[in-house]
C-alpha cells in the first residue's frame, strides 16, 4: 500500500489522498475541489480511480465527487449519518454563504465498524461523530485517515450544523483508547502520529489520566 499526499484544496485547504494498492488501482480519501487536477495526479502515477472513501460530507470534503464520479465511474463511499449530504448539498457550504455542491446519487452508504475494500488492502470504518453525525476514519495498517475529527495537535469544530461536542469528546476517547502507534493522515494541516497526538494533543493528552 502507497499513500500519496496531494496538494491543499478548496478555500478550506483540505487535504486529499491517494492510496495505491498492488494492482494499479486507488482510492481517494476525501475529494475537496478540483478535479482536473486530481486525475492529473492519478494519471501521472499510472493509477486508475476506482473508489472514493469520505470521511464525512462537508463541501470541502467532497467538491469534486461529482465530477470524478462522471469522468471515471468510480464508486462513492460515506457513512449513511451523512449520506444525506451528497444528495442534497451540503448545507455547511450555505452556511459559509458558497456556492452549491453538485449532488452525488449513486453513493453507497456504509455503516458502525465495516470493512471497505480496495483490492488486497481493508479499511477499517471507525466511526467518529462529533464535526458530523457521519464523521468517520478510516484505518489500513498502520495509517489512519482522520478526516475532521483528529489533527495535528487539534480537532475538528463542532458549532457548525450537525456538530455536537460530547460526540466529539467521546470519538476523541475511542482514538485515544486504539492500540498501538499509527500515522495520522487528517482532513487539515500536516501528517502527524497517533503516539503524538496522545502525548501533545491539547484534546488527547489529558485522556491518559482518565
Amino acid at each position: 500500500m502507497r499513500v500519496f499526499v496531494l496538494k491543499p484544496l478548496s478555500v478550506c485547504d483540505t487535504n486529499c489522498y491517494i492510496v495505491a494498492g498492488d494492482s494499479g488501482s486507488c482510492a481517494l480519501i476525501d475529494a475537496p475541489d478540483d478535479a482536473e487536477y486530481i486525475l492529473e495526479q492519478i494519471e501521472m502515477l499510472g493509477l486508475t480511480l476506482k473508489k472514493i472513501f469520505l470521511t464525512h460530507g462537508h463541501f470541502d470534503h467532497v467538491g469534486a465527487v461529482a465530477d470524478l464520479v462522471e469522468a471515471t465511474g468510480c464508486e462513492v463511499y460515506i457513512h449513511q449519518k451523512d449520506y444525506s449530504k451528497l444528495l442534497n448539498g451540503d448545507t455547511v457550504a450555505r452556511f459559509f454563504g458558497l456556492g452549491e455542491v453538485k449532488p452525488v446519487k449513486s453513493a453507497i452508504p456504509f455503516g458502525d465498524d465495516e470493512i471497505l475494500k480496495l483490492d488486497e488492502i481493508e479499511f477499517s470504518v471507525l466511526h467518529t461523530p462529533g464535526h458530523t453525525s457521519g464523521s468517520c476514519c478510516f484505518i489500513a495498517g498502520d495509517k489512519m485517515f482522520t478526516g475532521d475529527t483528529l489533527f495535528a495537535r487539534s480537532v475538528g469544530r463542532t458549532d457548525m450544523p450537525d456538530g455536537n461536542t460530547e460526540l466529539l469528546k467521546r470519538s476523541l476517547e475511542k482514538i485515544y483508547a486504539l492500540t498501538g502507534d499509527y500515522t495520522v493522515y487528517p482532513g487539515h494541516m500536516s501528517v502527524t502520529t497517533l503516539e503524538a497526538e496522545r502525548h501533545y494533543n491539547p484534546y488527547l493528552c489529558h485522556l491518559g489520566d482518565i
